[in-house]
């Protein structure tokens, strides 16, 4: 009679053990990847305005102390190295753009 009573106590606990796996997920979905894209629109939208702010409060002080050649200086850098973001970000899509044409 126990051992009646352990089986039914058992193939009940094992009865809600299989339903509990079986309503769960094996495995997650596999990720798709990193998505760039918003990643950069993200800092050119967000990020970039604050530090572009930032430099010209800087050079906005400077130039109120007389330091016109410094800031001079600092602005042609600052433009010099937006300009090499913006040719290495258009180098990326001249370069995505050849790979496609040629494995086409």
């Amino acid at each position: 009679m126990i051992a009646i009573e352990l089986m039914e106590t058992a193939s009940s606990g094992a009865a809600h053990l299989l339903s509990t796996l079986a309503s769960t997920p094996l495995a997650e979905p596999a990720p798709k990847g990193i998505d760039t894209e918003g990643v950069v629109t993200f800092f050119a939208s967000k990020i970039a305005p604050i530090l572009l702010a930032v430099l010209g409060v800087i050079f906005i002080g400077r130039a109120s102390r007389g330091e016109i050649s410094k800031v001079l200086t600092s602005s042609a850098i600052a433009i010099v190295g937006l300009a090499f973001i913006a040719g290495a970000a258009t180098l990326f899509f001249v370069g995505d753009y050849l790979i496609d044409l040629i494995f086409e």
